[in-house]
């Protein structure tokens, strides 16, 4: 069976979204649902509308989050367009908000006005703090915010470093992603029993999943873990970043496997049966585990010594030969324009008038065999 991309791909076809959402989270999230055939009302102030279309990049930052939706510029603050508006959210399927908390609540448009009018509605609020906690939920918020209220800020960098955000609003994506997966979740429930339900939406829990594991341990035991800098996760000395003559190769050697092949591949066979770094010597055949050293930072430096005269792209290919997981560190342009060349990402050319932006979409490919 030969496979092939498919453009059929539309499971939400014949739901209606009626869309209070600006700047990042919301949008991101409707444009989604949008993508797998949602019938997408954006509703913007009439006064200028979303602030995203007046960004520094113009309108193709605004179309990247909002293809494939209708806009629908009204006017709140008269009867006229609070009734429209009344009227859509009685016929959609989906309400997503994610003005100012209050914001719609004071115009009418709050989760037990709309549901009184559509039981079935599945309403999303999305907010930087939540609806839990009375004393936190009118705050406002943005990415940089959450990131320094989470201790995502202290996540980064190496102990003794200033906080270090994530350079690109991982939170607001990560916002508009968690909102979409409750929607798809909301919609099917509501499908299911008939009855519609409030899903509360926030960036703080946002970044609690992208913080998973070091969430659960900070709620099971109160520990916050060390700063790791550009070290793997795994705490492996040969998991992290080294410089090499023409840039930086990130390596994830964390198995005796892993290592045993690096080694041999930098002609330092030997080191696998160093005692001064290891008790027992290192064994590919062993279940594999992550490699611990009794001397990491020896085993560090003689693998950036070896490392430092090669080229990044040759060693890439050489180790992941080898089943080393490495890459040289690329800018985001060169990766894209890379993985688009090769197929590994399929670009999806979304398109407003005049202006024609490049998405990588719905971050997986639907295949249909033929």
């Amino acid at each position: 069976m030969s496979l092939t991309p498919s453009s059929l791909f539309a499971p939400l076809a014949g739901i209606r979204v009626l869309d209070f959402s600006h700047v990042i989270a919301g949008p991101f999230a409707s444009f989604l649902l949008a993508q797998l055939g949602a019938e997408v009302t954006k509703v913007e102030n009439v006064h200028g509308g979303d602030v995203m279309r007046r960004t520094g990049r113009g309108r193709e930052a605004f179309v990247a989050l909002n293809a494939g939706k209708t806009s629908l510029p009204l006017d709140l603050a008269s009867d006229e367009g609070r009734q429209h508006a009344l009227e859509l959210a009685e016929q959609c399927d989906v309400f997503i908000d994610n003005l100012r908390p209050g914001v719609l609540e004071r115009y009418g448009l709050g989760f037990e006005a709309v549901r009184a009018r559509n039981p079935r509605v599945v309403y999303c609020s999305i907010s930087g703090f939540g609806r839990g906690a009375p004393e936190w939920t009118g705050r406002p918020a943005y990415d940089h915010v959450i990131q320094a209220a989470t201790g995502m800020a202290w996540m980064a960098g190496s102990e003794g470093d200033p906080p270090i955000k994530t350079g690109f609003p991982v939170i607001d994506s990560a916002t508009g992603l968690l909102a979409a997966f409750s929607i798809l979740a909301g919609v099917r429930e509501s499908e299911r029993t008939g009855h519609g339900m409030l899903l509360d939406v926030s960036m703080v829990r946002a970044g609690m999943q992208l913080m998973y594991p070091m969430a659960c341990n900070a709620m099971t035991h109160g520990t916050t873990p060390p700063r790791q800098g550009n070290q793997g996760y795994s705490g492996s000395p040969s998991a992290d970043f080294f410089r090499t003559k023409d840039g930086w190769l990130a390596i994830g050697a964390n198995t005796p496997r892993q290592l045993q092949a690096l080694l041999e591949a930098l002609d330092l066979g030997h080191l696998a049966r160093d005692p001064a770094l290891f008790s027992i010597p290192l064994d590919g055949r062993e279940v594999p585990s992550f490699v611990q050293s009794l001397d990491p930072s020896a085993l560090k430096a003689a693998l950036a010594a070896a490392l430092a005269g090669g080229e990044a792209a040759q060693l890439e290919a050489c180790l992941s030969a080898r089943g080393v997981p490495a890459a040289r560190l690329r800018n985001i342009a060169e990766f894209t324009s890379e993985a688009m060349t090769n197929g590994a990402i399929a670009a999806l050319e979304l398109h407003d008038e005049d202006i024609t932006v490049l998405s990588p979409g719905l971050g997986f490919q639907v295949y249909a065999g033929a």
